[in-house]
């Protein structure tokens, strides 16, 4: 089995999405927090994920608990989350490339996610409509290794239910193809 496929077909399932929208929104609030790069270290689930960052330090406890008031300041804001497509040669400022999968950054046409004006990169998963679906961020704990300078977060979210429609899903898959052509 491709690993990459396997990784990249994660991605398109709806119960990952709101986990998949906290870690962009992670992501935007370390490297904002901390100046560091997004995370090229992420395992997202359904029910906890962990992402690492590489700091130069260790963040302390205050540091750690304006993290955690950001997420759930985002999420209490209900931001939109949109999709925009844009030619990959015509890239909005700060948008890379880098962590998307060969055959995505492939295409001539990018999707980009938005969240707000917090938040924009190319990604290939799903997401929810807006940040306020995600209910609430909980950090689970962290661990720090001194030697590599990295800092991994495990964290869960408190999902707002819904209802039977789960109108929270704003990508499906099948809107996905279709937008690209397939």
């Amino acid at each position: 089995m491709n690993t990459e496929n396997a990784e990249t077909d994660k991605f398109q399932e709806e119960a990952i999405a709101p986990m998949h929208t906290a870690e962009h929104l992670l992501n935007r609030t370390m490297v904002n927090k901390f100046r560091c790069e997004r995370s090229r270290n992420a395992h997202i689930e359904r029910k906890k994920s962990k992402i690492t960052y590489i700091l130069p330090v260790c963040p302390s406890e205050t540091e750690l608990e304006e993290v955690v008031t950001t997420m759930n300041q985002l999420i209490k804001d209900d931001l939109p989350v949109v999709d925009e497509y844009c030619d990959k040669n015509n890239l909005p400022n700060g948008v890379s490339l880098d962590r998307l999968p060969a055959d995505a950054a492939c295409d001539s046409k990018i999707r980009l996610v938005r969240i707000g004006n917090y938040d924009i990169c190319p990604c290939i998963g799903l997401h929810v409509n807006h940040t306020g679906a995600l209910g609430q961020f909980i950090l689970l704990g962290t661990n720090w290794d001194e030697e590599k300078h990295t800092f991994r977060i495990r964290f869960k979210g408190a999902v707002r239910k819904l209802g039977c429609k789960q109108q929270a899903y704003a990508h499906s898959f099948v809107n996905l193809k279709r937008k690209k052509g397939i």
